[in-house]
């Protein structure tokens, strides 16, 4: 590997930082702004992106996508619940199954906050192509799956 190679990906992995730290203010800032802890608000945004994506989640898979005991993801259920910005549901299929969903005035909170943002992000994204944006899907992608399984081997205990 040349050394500009190596220099080039240093950057960007500098850059994807950057943008963690970023987005991680940003998200202390909606949390404050809306009386949340940052644990609220990172509980919040999952419940809304697991429904998106028609998964929604159980409190089990919550705590385990915040990384939060059952205690504390119950609080933090409890917590929102009573806030308005999301409710609890029983299955209709398996009654002892409860389903975490946003509740609309939640997530109007949330459009308010992020709308601007996101108007930004898709101005970014119409000046690159079809085959660029396929690149940087796939590089964001194989992104996070790597930060991902590093996650949950270090939480077990694993390589470090």
């Amino acid at each position: 590997m040349t050394d500009r190679g190596r220099e080039e990906r240093e950057h960007l992995v500098d850059l994807l930082q950057a943008y963690a730290d970023e987005a991680g203010r940003l998200g202390h800032v909606f949390a404050a702004g809306q009386g949340l802890h940052r644990t609220d608000a990172a509980a919040l945004l999952a419940v809304l992106r697991a429904e998106r994506d028609g998964d929604p989640l159980t409190p089990g898979r919550l705590g385990e996508e915040v990384g939060l005991s059952s205690g504390a993801t119950t609080a933090a259920v409890d917590r929102l619940e009573r806030l308005g910005h999301l409710h609890r549901r029983r299955d209709d299929i398996d009654r002892r199954r409860v389903t975490l969903h946003h509740d609309p005035a939640g997530a109007d909170v949330g459009r308010a906050f992020f709308g601007p943002l996101a108007a930004r992000l898709d101005a970014v994204l119409t000046g690159y192509t079809p085959a660029e944006l396929d690149v940087v899907h796939r590089f964001l992608t194989e992104v996070v799956a790597s930060v991902a399984e590093h996650r949950a081997e270090v939480s077990q205990g694993g390589p470090s």
